[in-house]
């Protein structure tokens, strides 16, 4: 009697972020079944990176069973060409900044060669949202992910929007100051949201204010350089009125964005995820204000402002591993 093949039962679903890489060995169900990380920035080179992410994945893999019962891989990350299985020029990993690192099959071949299939880390939190989240039923909207930089997962007509390369909805290198007095972003260009919205765009904002006044503020507590969007955070949720001020910039520039952004797709909602949406209406609040007040008319109250219900790291794991099973 001949036996039939048994369908392999797992993916690894791997959030790489600028600052963690949280791998999930995830089932058919959407449950998560291991998970472990590694820094994302602690290593000169792919192949070091690469290195210690097989090491860590050995235990997590042996525990559902070995490599045998693993179907494939699915990657976010940032800069990934979805066609080509590479990250290209990713300006907040120091082992990717500068060329094309086929990671894909660095993957595969350290796995067993298993297939393994990559996207923008923002197109997998999207993703995740589409089939776990607030987002399910929607075939329009938008995800904006504040983390370390700003990244965009855009669906439309219910598809996510890659564009002929696999680049498409890179809405963080948006140009919000035009000309040499805006900052520098980790791309090369000025002016970027994401040099201005992100987690350590925050940070940095309250690091300038802090400069330009003498007004008392919880945060001269902190010395400028350990100031983080966290801090922030806290300091607001006390009253400060400086720290408030900071979100005020923040989320004006962040509505004034998507205000840009519903132009060209029209979407039913805007999502935001990341550590920075925990200050909750402090953020959103502005961000809101903003978009009805830069919006064309035709737009104005048609699109929801959603915080993304789903834990951070699980769901851009869940949106990663759905990748790997669309892979045949």
């Amino acid at each position: 009697m001949n036996s039939q093949p048994t369908m392999k039962p797992y993916v690894i679903g791997l959030d790489l972020g600028g600052t963690n890489s949280v791998f999930g060995i995830v089932d058919a169900r959407g449950e998560i079944k291991a998970t472990t990380a590694i820094k994302t920035g602690g290593y000169t080179t792919a192949e070091a990176y690469v290195d210690a992410a097989v090491e860590a994945l050995q235990p997590v893999i042996e525990q559902v069973g070995g490599l045998e019962t693993i179907k494939a891989m699915g990657i976010g990350a940032p800069n990934a060409n979805y066609y080509k299985g590479t990250i290209e020029f990713a300006p907040n990993l120091p082992w990717a900044h500068e060329g094309i690192v086929p990671l894909g099959q660095m993957f595969s071949d350290r796995l067993g060669g298993i297939p393994v299939a990559m996207t923008n880390d923002a197109n997998a939190a999207a993703l995740g949202e589409m089939v776990y989240g607030v987002a399910r039923g929607m075939k329009n909207f938008i995800v904006i992910t504040l983390g370390t930089g700003v990244g965009s997962g855009i669906v439309a007509n219910g598809q996510l929007l890659y564009g002929c390369d696999g680049f498409a909805g890179e809405l963080g290198h948006v140009t919000m100051v035009r000309g040499e007095e805006g900052r520098s972003c980790g791309c090369g260009r000025k002016g970027c949201l994401e040099a201005y919205c992100s987690a350590t765009g925050v940070a940095r904002t309250a690091r300038e204010m802090l400069a330009n006044s003498v007004r008392p503020s919880l945060l001269r507590n902190i010395k400028p350089e350990n100031i983080t969007s966290l801090d922030v955070s806290i300091a607001a949720g006390k009253g400060d009125e400086l720290a408030n001020e900071i979100f005020q910039f923040t989320g004006k520039m962040l509505g004034e964005a998507c205000a840009d952004f519903a132009a060209f797709s029209s979407p039913e909602a805007f999502i935001f995820f990341g550590g920075l949406v925990k200050a909750g209406e402090l953020i959103m609040k502005p961000i809101r204000e903003a978009y009805d007040a830069h919006v064309m008319p035709v737009f104005r109250g048609r699109a929801q402002f959603l915080v993304s219900g789903l834990d951070g790291a699980s769901a851009a794991v869940l949106g990663a591993s759905a990748v790997g099973w669309e892979i045949q």
